[in-house]
């Protein structure tokens, strides 16, 4: 049997590249979209069966002509995960108005370009899964996220009404809200006095997407929260 596919854009050193490894380690060929060649090249060479590619999921016609080739080299992903994002803090009267707009590019339109590309085949097949990572910026606006949280929102209620439109047709869609601040190179800078478990390690995460990618058709989850046992909410 040919080895199932699985798409995900914003492939970076946190999450993306976690995810990889998880659907790779879980017998998948990965697509791996990002705008960093450097960085993907160097992913693609450590996991068997992975492609990469340059992509920008904010512009169409580079989704097309990705997603093209990707169904060439690879064949119709039968999971999709967006991970690409755009943030940007300032409460609205300090932010560049054209941040947030291209913050939306991103997060809103990107959703919205790969779900239409590659939901058809999924239908088709009346199997398959898209799974968007979010944060709690999708459920609240904080004054300092104005040039982020409204993006977020819209991302995660394109995804519901995808979901709503996708779910009867055998597609599964799913919006992963991740409350915590992500063990990352940079976080752990910004915050050096915090202990390991103050963080959501990327390994996790990927975890709970493999594991919502996966579910028995019984019983999907939609709006899944993830935090820290330590996190207060």
């Amino acid at each position: 049997m040919t080895a199932p596919v699985c798409l995900i854009s914003g492939v970076g050193p946190g999450t993306g590249s976690a995810l990889a490894r998880r659907f790779a380690e879980g017998g998948y060929r990965v697509a791996l979209l990002a705008r960093n060649e450097e960085r993907l090249a160097a992913l693609e060479q450590q996991l068997p069966g992975a492609k990469a590619y340059r992509c920008d999921v904010s512009d169409p016609v580079q989704v097309e002509t990705v997603a093209s080739t990707v169904e060439r080299d690879l064949g119709h992903p039968s999971v999709v995960i967006h991970n690409a994002v755009g943030g940007a803090f300032g409460t609205f009267r300090e932010i560049d108005p054209q941040i947030l707009n291209r913050n939306f590019q991103v997060n809103t339109m990107g959703l919205l370009y790969l779900a239409r590309r590659f939901a058809p085949a999924m239908i088709s097949a009346g199997k398959g899964a898209i799974v968007a990572t979010g944060n709690t910026s999708a459920l609240r606006g904080k004054a300092g996220f104005a040039g982020f949280a409204p993006t977020k929102a819209a991302q995660r209620i394109l995804a519901e009404a995808m979901a709503r439109d996708l779910g009867p047709q055998g597609v599964h869609v799913a919006y992963l809200v991740i409350d915590a601040v992500i063990d990352l190179e940079w976080t752990r800078k910004r915050w050096p006095e915090r202990p390991d478990d103050f963080f959501i390690k990327p390994k996790a995460i990927a975890d709970e997407v493999w594991h919502v990618a996966h579910q028995d058709r019984s019983a999907w989850s939609f709006n899944v929260e993830i935090r820290p046992f330590g996190e207060a909410w």
